[in-house]
């Protein structure tokens, strides 16, 4: 089922409507669809370069409102979902301290998910349902998201087809080594300096 949503997916690069197909993936990737919007984006910006920034400015802004989204389902189903689940398990105590440690560092889980491959859907949802800033939650989301598509977008720009598998490969451990060490320039600066 996953390889026909990708490849559903993949074909509507081609049509005449990928412009709004490449917003509607950004929309509900960052709320609960399984397929990113790099399987759009890659072709789209490939076949024309010179359209790279205005594909990651859709990208950015489909994907922080379907954050919003998912922030909003973390919030108010919680009492529906969550809640059940937590009393189930006797976990209440543990959602408390999770809940705790989130309020304080959250908006670095949201930066490292809003980059990296790891499903942003999940932080966004969790967001809105430990009850993050949600200033905090949207800036986070828009600067993660922006970083993470306007890279993707300059580099195919710049490099073409090369950078397509490149980017394909390496996306993974590219993304997150450059959050290991934005994380690890703050800590140092918090505590060495």
């Amino acid at each position: 089922m996953l390889r026909r949503l990708y490849d559903w997916t993949m074909s509507l690069a081609a049509t005449r409507h990928a412009e709004r197909a490449l917003a509607g993936v950004s929309f509900v990737e960052s709320s609960f669809f399984p397929i990113p919007p790099d399987v759009l984006l890659i072709p789209m910006v490939l076949s024309d370069r010179s359209k790279w920034i205005r594909y990651a400015v859709i990208c950015t802004v489909a994907s922080v409102l379907g954050a919003m989204l998912g922030y909003a389902i973390g919030a108010f189903l919680f009492d529906l979902i969550g809640q059940p689940i937590l009393e189930l398990y006797n976990a209440q105590d543990s959602f408390a301290r999770i809940q705790a440690w989130y309020d304080t560092w959250g908006g670095w889980g949201v930066l490292f998910a809003a980059i990296t491959p790891f499903p942003y859907k999940v932080l966004t949802i969790f967001s809105g349902f430990t009850g993050l800033d949600l200033v905090t939650f949207v800036v986070v989301s828009i600067i993660g998201r922006g970083f993470r598509f306007f890279l993707v977008t300059w580099l195919l720009n710049r490099f073409g087809e090369p950078i397509r598998t490149f980017i394909e490969r390496h996306l993974g451990l590219l993304f997150t080594v450059f959050m290991v060490l934005l994380v690890g320039g703050f800590v140092a600066i918090r505590y060495v300096f």
